[in-house]
């Protein structure tokens, strides 16, 4: 298994274009709470639903538990975040990437969580592509080391930020603003509106964690 999306209850404005959702033949899908019938609304039979459900419909239950072939739900009262049970589940199929979307917009603690919990679990699973999409942007966290992105015309714009801590010996090669060896200070916002400028750009650090957001204009 490659690919894993999981879809999760923000806004529906937030989530991802069909585009995007119906660009993977063998995606594995997993609806988290209301995300369930984001999917079964856009065409898109989850593998998997997960979470306590506790903002759907009677109704909505109903055909969930109809259509969905695997479901796992849980008390409302837990540690975790619906979310975060969809992503350990996701982790446990042993993907190399997981999409994340519908956890953006609405409510900044949902979103905040969410952020962390990636960021905590790229941590742990560096090999692992985690990424949080919406209609407008791509955010991923890039550890120490060196990355290759492809040029994108949906996501025209990268910016970097120091995540933690100070992002040391920055190296940009490929992009219409290149560095070397500098440094992102947290706080910063000198690392905003690059653009990939030669098909493919080099981002290198040594040291730090460095949240990078694409993104397109609305």
């Amino acid at each position: 298994m490659k690919t894993i999306v999981i879809c999760a209850g923000g806004p529906e404005q937030e989530i991802v274009s069909n585009d995007f959702l119906l660009s993977f033949s063998d995606a594995f899908f997993i609806g988290t709470d209301h995300g369930t019938m984001y999917l079964l609304n856009r065409g898109i039979v989850p593998d998997m639903a997960v979470g306590d459900f506790d903002s759907i419909t009677n109704e909505e239950w109903q055909e969930i538990s109809e259509r969905v072939p695997h479901i796992e739900r849980y008390s409302p009262e837990k540690n975790e975040t619906d979310t975060e049970l969809a992503i350990i589940k996701a982790l446990s199929l042993e993907p190399t990437t997981i999409y994340l979307t519908g956890v953006t917009g609405g409510r900044l603690d949902h979103y905040e969580a969410n952020l962390h919990t990636v960021y905590r679990l790229q941590l742990a699973y560096p090999q692992l592509h985690i990424k949080i999409v919406n209609r407008s942007n791509e955010l991923q966290f890039l550890l120490p080391g060196e990355h290759t992105m492809v040029q994108d015309d949906h996501y025209k714009y990268m910016s970097f930020f120091a995540f933690k801590g100070p992002v040391e010996n920055m190296t940009l090669r490929g992009v219409l603003y290149e560095t070397t060896n500098e440094v992102i200070e947290v706080g910063t916002s000198r690392f905003t509106s690059n653009e990939i400028s030669d098909g493919i750009a080099s981002i290198s650090f040594t040291a730090g964690i460095c949240l990078m957001i694409r993104s397109k204009d609305d």
